[in-house]
Formats: structure tokens, sequence, C-alpha cells
């Protein structure tokens, strides 16, 4: 009996297959393609396997019968099938290899004329598709959006008019994160990846830089700075790992000048004191315990209660946060993830106190406040 044998392949990595489909291949006296220029037939000439391609999709149904035409099926899909199971009846065991021009509509009409006409059918899967293939189906989108009659709006930005939608993407993600809800994280993530893609092709199309370079640099930084993981290196625990991180990213960039140099200054305020007084304690300038590190925080807060102008009390507000944040970071608390934590709090309490206030708020005591204030406290707690 003839034999029909249908071969997946992956539309992001249609030139990709696993071994028991080369196999399947190797076996088949014809290899049937639906277009000169599906990725695999380079493949497929150099294993000098006999190969054919489907005649172009045309208009002409004459062969096709009443029912055919009544029948709710693209009559070219009809037409291109039977084409298939022609080769099949004249060449023996002949493979049909999918590609990139193939949709489910065909693949369904391929499998009722095969059974129409007593075929024989085996269907040889991809299997388990290698993780990551999605990325390809991105890279490829904007690559036609930054091309040849590409997105106007898109093919006007530059690395600089992108960078403030990189932050509020950013921020967008820390929001998501906060809410703990994985569709809005996975959604917020989605966006953060778009614009390394973004900036990407731009670059690409400037001859810069590719998609592949960021992603081999940034996997190699990441086998490098794990050689307890890529390597023979021991670690005792997640600490000495950032001290391995730390001191291998210095090896790696020997042209720094100083315990500071690479920390960016624009970052927001609290991340930037708390990566300046890691730098710093890195050298040995920390407090040897926990307490004295408190009760910097109490000196400071003493200093600003004892100001006696605005500029002092601004000089040491500063102080105060600054020794806050030295406390949060001995403790591995991330200070600006801890007060959007205490701003998140503090705006669900105040909405709560709106609420429940009986009267317009501009008409509330102090006493009433703090009422409602300690109701809404034990409420959002």
């Amino acid at each position: 009996m003839s034999r029909l044998v249908l071969i997946d392949t992956v539309d992001q990595l249609p030139g990709l297959l696993p071994i028991h489909a080369w196999s399947a291949l190797m076996s088949c006296e014809l290899v049937v393609v639906g277009e000169a220029h599906h990725p695999f037939v380079p493949h497929l000439e150099m294993a000098e396997l006999r190969y054919e391609v489907l005649p172009a999709a045309g208009e002409e149904t004459a062969s096709l019968t009443g029912v055919d035409l009544l029948g709710g099926t693209d009559p070219r899909l009809v037409l291109r099938a039977r084409h298939v199971v022609d080769r099949v009846r004249a060449s023996g065991e002949t493979a049909y290899l999918f590609g990139p021009g193939d949709t489910e509509a065909f693949t369904q009409t391929l499998g009722m004329e095969a059974a129409q006409a007593g075929l024989e059918v085996e269907v040889v899967y991809f299997a388990q598709r290698p993780k990551g293939v999605s990325l390809l189906e991105l890279v490829n989108v904007e690559q036609r959006l930054l091309g040849p009659g590409g997105c106007p709006w898109d093919l006007e930005q530059d690395h600089r008019s992108l960078a403030e939608y990189a932050v509020e993407e950013v921020f967008e993600l820390i929001e998501a994160i906060e809410s703990g809800d994985p569709d809005h994280i996975r959604e917020e993530l989605g966006d953060v990846l778009l614009q390394v893609v973004f900036h990407a092709q731009m670059a690409e199309n400037a001859g810069s830089f590719t998609i592949d370079d960021v992603a081999t640099e940034v996997a190699q930084k990441l086998v490098r700075r794990h050689p307890h993981v890529f390597g023979d290196a021991k670690v005792a625990d997640a600490d000495e790992v950032m001290e391995n991180w730390e001191d291998l990213k210095a090896a790696e960039k020997p042209e720094r000048e100083g315990a500071f140099d690479g920390v960016p200054p624009g970052q927001p305020a609290l991340s930037y004191v708390r990566k300046l007084q890691y730098r710093a304690a890195k050298t040995g300038f920390d407090w040897e315990a926990d307490v004295e590190a408190a009760e910097r925080v109490k000196l400071e807060l003493d200093e600003f209660l004892g100001a006696s102008t605005d500029e002092q009390r601004e000089h040491e507000v500063g102080d105060l946060l600054m020794s806050v944040v030295g406390l949060a970071r001995r403790h591995d608390i991330d200070p600006e993830m801890a007060l959007r934590g205490a701003a998140r709090r503090f705006r669900a309490r105040f909405e709560d106190m709106v609420q429940h206030a009986q009267k317009p708020l501009g008409e509330l005591s102090r006493d009433e406040w703090l009422a409602l204030w300690a109701q809404a406290k034990n409420t959002q707690s």
C-alpha cells in the first residue's frame, strides 16, 4: 500500500528537524514541499534526497466536481492536496514536509484526500518544541515593523527617543510584581522584552549589532559569573554568590576607576544610595553590627529635630534617609520595594477611610481622623 508520511515542523524554526523526523525523510522515495523557498530545501539538496515542489496555487478548477466546489473547502487547497496524493501513488512512500506557508485548512484537506484515496498515513510530530521559539516570532514581527513598508512611528524612533518607554515599562512591571497577578506580570514582561527587541532591531538596521549579539553576550556573561554552576567553584550560600559576582564583574571591567565607577546616578535615589553603600561596604567601610546602623538612624533623627533652618532640615532628612537605607541593606531589604509597599498600604488605608467617613473629610476632627485610620489599618493589615 502507498504511504504518505506527514512530517511536522516548527514555524519559527522551519529548517530544523529532530533525528526521528530525519529518519522518516531518509526512508521515503520522494519528499514534497509546498514552495520552492521552503527553508529545508537546501538541506534536502545536501542530503541528495529526491524532492518536488507543489505547483503554485492557480485558479484552474476544471478537474473538480460539483461536490468539490460546493463542499465549503477552498478549491485550490483541494487541488494541491490531490497533487500530493497523485505523487504518492506514482512514487510509493512519499513524505510531505510542512512549512511556514502551510495552513491548518490545507493540513485538514490533505488528510481528507489521503483518506478518500485509501492511502496509509503516518504523522511524524516534531515532539517537544525548543524552548524560546516564540522569541523568534517577536523578532520577525519587529523586523517587519522596522523594515521597508513598516510602521511610520517605529521607523522614526531612535535609542534616545525610546528611553522613556523603557523606564515606563520597567515601573509597570514592578507594579505588576507587587500585584502578584501572574497574568499581569506576564503581560508587562512582554512589554519589557519588546523594548529589548526594538532597540536591537534598530541597531541591526544601523549596522551596529543584532539581537543575537545581545543574547550571546548576556548568556556568556551568566556562564562566566556562575562558576559554581558551570564550573568547579564552590559557594556556601547566596551571599557568597553575590560576592563572587561582584569580584568577577570587577575583573571583567579593569578600566573602571574607583569604588563607585559604573553605578548609574540616574536610577531612583533609594536604589542609588543602596548601591553606593554596597560598593563602599565592599571596601570595608561598613558598620560592624546592625545595632550601630540602628543607632545611626536615631542620631540622624535627633539631628533633624534639632535643625533650625529649612536648609539644615533638608540636609538632615537626606542623612536620615541614607541611614535608613543602610539599616535596610544590612537586613537584605530593598528600600525601594519596602517604600513602595508602604505607599501601597497608605493608599489602601486612606481610600478605606474615605469610604467609611460619615461626613465630608474637611469636617472631620482629629480624633475622628485617628479613629478612621485605626479602623482602616486593622482592615487593611
